[in-house]
């Protein structure tokens, strides 16, 4: 066995070692390990990353890659020669197969995907050979579909229909004449297949929604959302319910509670906000302690489990903000009204109440129930504006909590938070949705006074459930999780910064990457190649997600970390909240594979929801750009592809140079540089490089811009 043995580069995530366990059953297919003698194989010693081995061999015994043989003695459960995993479609028509079963991804050609579409899960025939140094196999079944509805534009004949969806899928639904569903020529629509004939080249579907005609700013805001599936509107039984909630709160409710009405308490929020789910109060307790609390709305007191409110907001799992709109998680009833935490008025919340001292350390907290009353709202420009000048409403308090958020900051950067500051981009739009001008959004002071005391709450009711040392197995809680860094990237990180003259990323520990990294990031502040080195910098770091298994949140640096303080947007912080009453008044733990369930639902739903945020904002650059066709740019090179190179403009507009434009040579593609090479001219073209463009097309329907280089 010891021939096996190696060093794990640096980083342990959680992707890496769940890899690296699965080689070593895969090598020893006929052995069971428990954690320990993983561990050794894999000369892993510390006791953090022993934890996320542990976390490792669960999840792969829940996928079906393991059994379990005996308590905590885990088996490979072999599957031959096929494997499953995820179809990513790639804009050739090919696709990568992904799976946790194959150290690299498998290549399926177009026609051996067998009807197989982008995201769904199959289960793949591998082919003994390998082709151009890749693994290759076929579709044999497909287990699950991503989607069975799509939206596309509608080309009617006489007696049929075709629906052309916007999204990658490789195929038109055929759409029978009495399947129309009212749907005129041209619109925009939502369609789902009904069936597909095995010989069939294309499904047949039906249409379910016209979404209206294309180019209309409802229409099109209208087809994102339901290009990732998520809701146009509220049912009616869910506004129903809403509307039934009685919004007075009785004396006995208040006994109840802690009271916190008499102390000085403010929201601060966007200046165009409606849903106000957060308030700080802050009172002296002497010379050099405060007590600071961070009240929360409670909504879980309105909105009951299993109620028909809660279970639209479970499916739902968050809010969703397009350029133009939020799609609410909750009906306005609640998000605007009864939980939102508007000034001169008592609110029931569940507060974190904390004993600080002016340099944010904290003696002493406390967690429950409350109710407050705000004395003001604020917005963050108002804010900034007192810190600015040392003038204004409660201008004392507002001074001393932005001082102690600092000391907080500070702290939590020299114990290994990660800080990525990234530009929002945002519209002017005219009233029928039209942008009119980009502008950049910026954290200021005002921004990271709200922010560390969130953090501080999130990580210290994290801490409360979890943190129990007496407890062997503490109770089941949903935390916010962030893996380690991967190693691979890491490595073409560095060998990328190399080339403007950065110093390589430390990977001695994580602590030091995290250091490496601040560093890095200080040093490109201003800088042309700021925001594509930044941008490289994150997709090294894995996608924080929801988990009842903490491994901690390495972004930010904290052993402990949930979501509590937004719940009338994200509905794990409603768990959160669920979850902290109940272990307050003794009760048992719940079960961990549902609340684990739950927290893989609002991890998927989170993800849809920033893909369909994302598109909006796509959408609005390339309408803010259709009429400038034939004008020159300056740009950074922001993407490198073997079909072309992604071009980002200054203001954060990007467009594509397809690879047929750079017609003086052959290009190729070196991805370990990021950059085109010229076979016979060896020019290069590469991320970060400052070009000229001209506007080439717009192209709405593709949410695509394409340029063209200007030497």
């Amino acid at each position: 066995m010891s021939k096996h043995k190696k060093k794990l580069k640096i980083a342990f995530s959680k992707k890496n070692i769940k890899q690296a366990v699965l080689s070593v059953f895969y090598n020893y297919p006929q052995r069971a390990y428990n954690y320990r003698q993983l561990s050794a194989v894999l000369n892993i010693e510390d006791k953090e990353v022993r934890k996320v081995v542990i976390v490792a061999l669960d999840e792969l015994l829940e996928s079906g890659k393991l059994q379990q043989v005996q308590l905590g003695k885990y088996k490979l459960k072999s599957s031959g020669r096929v494997i499953t995993g995820n179809v990513e479609l790639q804009p050739q028509g090919f696709a990568y197969i992904i799976s946790e079963e194959s150290k690299e991804p498998v290549m399926v050609s177009q026609r051996n995907l067998n009807h197989a579409m982008d995201g769904d899960i199959v289960k793949i025939s591998l082919y003994a050979h390998r082709k151009k140094h890749s693994i290759e196999g076929e579709v044999a079944e497909v287990i699950k579909r991503a989607k069975t509805s799509f939206v596309g534009i509608l080309q009617s004949s006489r007696n049929y229909a075709f629906l052309v969806p916007v999204d990658k899928v490789g195929f038109d639904l055929f759409i029978p004449s009495d399947k129309l569903n009212g749907a005129r020529d041209g619109q925009k629509v939502i369609g789902k297949i009904t069936e597909w004939p095995a010989k069939a080249k294309n499904p047949f579907g039906e249409v379910t929604t016209v979404l209206g005609n294309s180019g209309e700013n409802e229409t099109e805001m209208n087809a994102i959302l339901a290009e990732y599936d998520l809701p146009l509107k509220f049912p009616a039984n869910v506004e129903k319910a809403a509307a039934e909630i009685p919004t007075e709160i009785n004396d006995e409710e208040i006994k109840s509670r802690r009271d916190m009405r008499d102390v000085t308490t403010f929201t601060i929020d966007p200046a165009d906000a409606k849903d106000f789910d957060d308030a700080l109060s802050i009172r002296k307790i002497d010379n050099n302690i405060w007590e600071i609390g961070v009240h929360i709305a409670d909504v879980s007191h309105y909105m009951k489990q299993d109620s028909i409110l809660d279970k639209e907001a479970y499916k739902r799992a968050t809010s969703i903000y397009l350029v133009d709109r939020v799609v609410p998680m909750l009906p306005e009833v609640l998000s605007n009204g009864v939980c939102s935490l508007r000034p001169n008025e008592e609110k029931l919340c569940f507060s974190a109440i904390f004993k600080i001292n002016n340099e944010g350390d904290v003696s002493d907290q406390w967690i429950g129930r409350t109710v407050i009353n705000s004395n003001r709202r604020f917005n963050y420009g108002e804010v900034q504006d007192i810190i600015d000048s040392g003038e204004g409403d409660l201008k004392d308090d507002i001074l001393t909590m932005n001082a102690i958020a600092k000391k907080l900051r500070a702290k939590r950067f020299s114990e290994g938070s990660i800080s990525f500051e990234r530009v929002e981009v945002k519209f002017k739009l005219d009233e029928k949705g039209k942008p009119l001008s980009v502008y950049f959004k910026e954290s200021g002071e005002s921004n990271h006074l709200v922010e560390e005391y969130m953090l501080l709450a999130n990580k210290k009711v994290a801490e409360f459930v979890g943190k129990k040392p007496k407890l062997k197995n503490p109770k089941t809680f949903v935390y916010r999780i962030h893996d380690r860094p991967d190693s691979e990237k890491l490595d073409k990180l560095n060998h990328f910064i190399k080339n403007f003259g950065y110093e390589d990323i430390k990977t001695t520990n994580p602590r030091i990457i995290s250091k490496s990294i601040n560093a890095l990031m200080d040093k490109v502040k201003g800088k042309v190649e700021e925001n594509v080195i930044s941008t490289l910098a994150i997709r090294t770091m894995a996608r924080a997600e929801y988990s009842t298994r903490n491994i901690g949140h390495y972004g930010l640096g904290f052993e402990y970390y949930t979501h509590f303080t937004s719940p009338i947007r994200r509905y794990p912080d409603v768990m959160v909240h669920r979850l902290i009453a109940r272990y307050l008044d003794g009760e048992r733990s719940v079960s961990a594979s549902k609340y684990e369930e739950y927290c893989k639902h609002s991890s998927e739903m989170e993800v849809r929801a920033t893909k369909a945020e994302r598109s909006s904002v796509k959408y609005k650059q390339v309408e803010f750009m259709q009429d400038k066709i034939g004008e020159s740019y300056t740009g950074i090179i922001s993407g490198v592809t073997d079909w072309g190179i992604y071009v980002e403009l200054e203001n954060k507009c990007e467009g594509m140079v397809p690879i047929r434009e750079l017609d003086d040579d052959f290009y190729t593609l070196d991805e370990r540089n990021y950059c085109l090479v010229g076979k016979h001219n060896h020019k290069t073209y590469q991320l970060g490089q400052t070009v000229t463009i001209e506007v080439l097309r717009a192209n709405l329907e593709r949410k695509q811009l394409d340029f063209k280089l200007v030497e």
